[in-house]
């Protein structure tokens, strides 16, 4: 993977302080070109020059940014370090301006410094310092991937087939700095019910509609009976209904709604589909079963290693590309994931140097020889 068109001097900060100012620095420089998803490519090019003026040699794939630690050897273990670069559009009620990284006392504002760019920079930082280690016990590969925000197929996924063999992840989100140990799995069904069109004023027909709510309501009050300690229940919402008709007078003869399932680790999509079929009468497609629920074991050692730095651990309800990641992988970054994709979005400056110590010493604890 020796893709940079050249070698610089490496401008490699020597101190904590400075590497907080670095990382601050690139978070500015990205915050200020538009990263939405699928349009990354202004980003992908600052990270790509950012490895590039400290000497580390990169591979571009699409908007995925992708390096190596100097002394890569394929006969160790390898943790890789993944988080996105790009970002939702922004909130209509934003009152700044969402592409000007301002900081005002400790606050870094900008559209993603929370989502994700805060755990990014941090990572990478973390990655800069150990990347010329020779004393290392694991690989360290760093991934910038794109796509996150809409689970598309150009981001991680399409990044893993190229990277070496990963035997786990920290995966750069949100979280407070705690560990995210299980995340809920996310699957959208395609409803539909099928009745007979008439006449609305003469009774004719057979509603849709009507069929339809016998099943929403079991969506609505079912209860799935596995109960996780991280994450609760299995949770099921309609979000979306709809019929075909334009005009009031008409009986629906279709009725097509949308089910939000939040799966927990007990379950797999397959046992709950299996287990809704068997309850209601609509027709079901699922949209994707791409986005499973995972779970990292609280003996592995990144875990121990955030537990023996004093970090709690939780259920994450949210998904991200942890979700596409067929090894054990650690969500934990710096951030609120309240903050995320609300208007005039915003990281602590302290945050971002309290993530880049966390992100070191978890790693020191593990990649050490």
């Amino acid at each position: 993977m020796n893709d940079s068109s050249k070698q610089r001097k490496a401008k490699v900060p020597s101190t904590r302080d400075e590497m907080a100012r670095d990382a601050v620095g690139l978070l500015r420089e990205l915050i200020a070109v538009p990263s939405f998803s699928k349009e990354e490519a202004q980003s992908a090019e600052i990270l790509c020059r950012f490895l590039d003026d400290r000497g580390i040699t990169y591979t571009r794939l699409g908007h995925n940014v992708v390096a190596l630690n100097k002394s890569f050897d394929e006969g160790k273990p390898t943790i890789l370090l993944n988080s996105h670069h790009d970002t939702v559009r922004p909130n209509p009620h934003y009152t700044r301006d969402p592409f000007l990284p301002a900081i005002e006392e400790d606050k870094l504002f900008g559209l993603g410094s929370n989502d994700a760019g805060g755990s990014l920079v941090s990572l990478i930082a973390a990655f800069v310092y150990f990347h010329d280690r020779t004393d290392l016990k694991y690989n360290i590969v760093l991934a910038a991937t794109a796509e996150e925000e809409i689970s598309g197929p150009g981001g991680i996924e399409f990044t893993l087939p190229h990277l070496p063999k990963i035997d786990c992840a920290i995966v750069g989100e949100p979280t407070l700095l705690q560990m995210a140990v299980a995340e809920r799995g996310l699957m959208v069904l395609d409803c539909v019910t099928h009745g007979r069109a008439g006449h609305a004023a003469r009774n004719e027909g057979e509603n849709a509609i009507y069929k339809a709510l016998k099943d929403i309501e079991w969506f609505r009050s079912f209860q799935f009976p596995k109960n996780s300690e991280l994450l609760g229940p299995t949770r099921m919402n309609v979000t979306v209904i709809e019929s075909e008709n334009k005009a009031h007078n008409v009986v629906p003869a279709v009725c097509k709604f949308v089910v939000d399932v939040r799966v927990n680790e007990l379950y797999t999509f397959e046992e709950v589909l299996d287990i809704i079929t068997k309850h209601v009468d609509c027709e079901i497609k699922p949209r994707s079963i791409r986005l499973r629920s995972t779970s990292i074991a609280m003996d592995h050692p990144l875990v121990k290693s955030g537990l023996e730095l004093k970090r709690s651990h939780y259920g994450s309800p949210t998904t991200s590309d942890k979700a596409l990641m067929p090894f054990p992988a650690l969500k934990m970054g710096p951030g609120d994931s309240a903050r995320s994709h609300t208007a005039d979005e915003y990281i602590y400056v302290s945050e971002i140097r309290d993530g880049i110590d966390l992100y070191i010493g978890l790693l020191e604890k593990c990649v050490s020889g």
